[in-house]
């Protein structure tokens, strides 16, 4: 099957699920799909009524009036609950009916600015990870940098940044996409380094005068003030980078002080993790144990799968939200994620030899049989 067979399958796909919602009974019959569905956890990550060049492309922003359609229909027909209720009934027994739980993603300050007080409002406590190097906007992450090279010098001058820092050029780069899914989880720490410098050279800016510029990023400040809305704060790496290419030596750096640097600032314990880019190819085996043993209780995904418990009670899935429309939300949240399932269950998962031959891409280390691209091609969006 193409990528554009599987891409009209997922559109029609989801216009029937979607339709599902205006026939009575509807969550009775997304029940029947099954699996069973203890815990729903749906994912956001910028809040803002238009997408910004440096936000462009990325897929992750939702306006501020569909933000609180959103919160009114998990609140109307789901049960809002904490990351310590979650902990406290690992094994969905212990939580109330149709329960879920709301988080964000990547340290954005609409976060604090609107996100925050509207949770409070409908009684929705949430969990937000959050990304110490772009606090107090010192930096921008990588992938806005790339937007914003993208949106204001074109795909090409990202392109070439890319050779620049890896000092090959026979790779495919045809999209954003591309960037995303192919080329950053195949890159090194030191060789993003050297993409991140390439690309500041692109915009003839200064970085961080290019970050307080953007605004993007959440303070320490309003940081602190999160804790008074019942957010919890979670670590999501220091410079949000795929885990994949992390070796045992890169954990103190991107995880150890992360956590360390949150928790001083919130004055509470960081208790969970979110991979950054959701994909389980970043997960690997050493990664779990040292979170595990560095006191991360829970581990966040996003690839929209309705096993939310998975088989280890501490790894929990989600699937990211960016619309208002309750028979979208019922689709994205209740049926969408139940099929997924039971699609991963048949063995019809990417990356398992069923999908034509990748384009050749930047390999500087060790990469998951499923990568990243592999999960674009699952899902209705990119999760950054």
């Amino acid at each position: 099957m193409t990528r554009t067979s599987r891409g009209k399958g997922r559109i029609v796909l989801d216009r029937v699920a979607s339709a599902l919602w205006y026939v009575p009974g509807s969550f009775a019959l997304a029940r029947l799909l099954g699996p069973r569905y203890p815990l729903r956890c749906v994912l956001f990550h910028d809040i803002a009524d238009r997408e910004s060049a440096f936000t462009n492309g990325l897929g992750v922003t939702i306006t501020r009036r569909a933000f609180e359609a959103a919160l009114k229909f998990l609140t109307r027909y789901y049960t809002p609950v904490s990351l310590q209720d979650v902990i406290a009934g690992t094994d969905g027994r212990g939580l109330p009916a149709r329960p879920v739980l709301v988080t964000f993603d990547d340290a954005y300050a609409s976060v604090g600015e609107f996100g925050a007080a509207l949770c409070f409002q409908y009684g929705v406590p949430a969990v937000f990870f959050v990304n110490g190097a772009c606090l107090d906007n010192r930096q921008l992450a990588l992938d806005n940098l790339i937007c914003y090279v993208a949106n204001i010098r074109g795909l090409g001058a990202v392109k070439s940044a890319a050779i620049a820092a890896v000092g090959r050029d026979d790779f495919e780069l045809c999209s954003l996409k591309q960037v995303f899914s192919r080329l950053l989880p195949t890159m090194s720490l030191s060789a993003k380094a050297a993409f991140r410098r390439a690309l500041t050279a692109a915009t003839k800016r200064d970085e961080r005068d290019l970050a307080a510029e953007a605004g993007l990023h959440i303070s320490t400040q309003q940081l602190c003030s999160l804790k008074t809305f019942n957010i919890e704060i979670g670590n999501h790496t220091y410079s949000h980078t795929h885990c994949r290419s992390l070796s045992l030596g890169d954990f103190a750096h991107e995880v150890d002080r992360n956590k360390a640097i949150l928790e001083t600032i919130s004055g509470s314990r960081v208790r969970s993790f979110s991979v950054p880019y959701g994909s389980s190819a970043d997960l690997t085996a050493e990664l779990t144990t040292h979170l595990h043993q560095t006191g991360h209780e829970v581990i966040f995904l996003a690839e929209s799968s309705a096993g939310s418990f998975r088989s280890c009670a501490s790894i929990l899935d989600r699937t990211s939200i960016n619309t208002g429309a309750d028979a979208a939300l019922f689709s994205k949240v209740e049926v969408l994620p139940r099929l997924r399932t039971i699609r991963k269950g048949l063995g019809f998962v990417s990356g398992g030899g069923r999908h034509e031959k990748k384009s050749k891409v930047i390999s500087e280390c060790p990469v998951s049989e499923r990568t990243f691209s592999d999960e674009v091609a699952d899902s209705d969006e990119v999760h950054i």
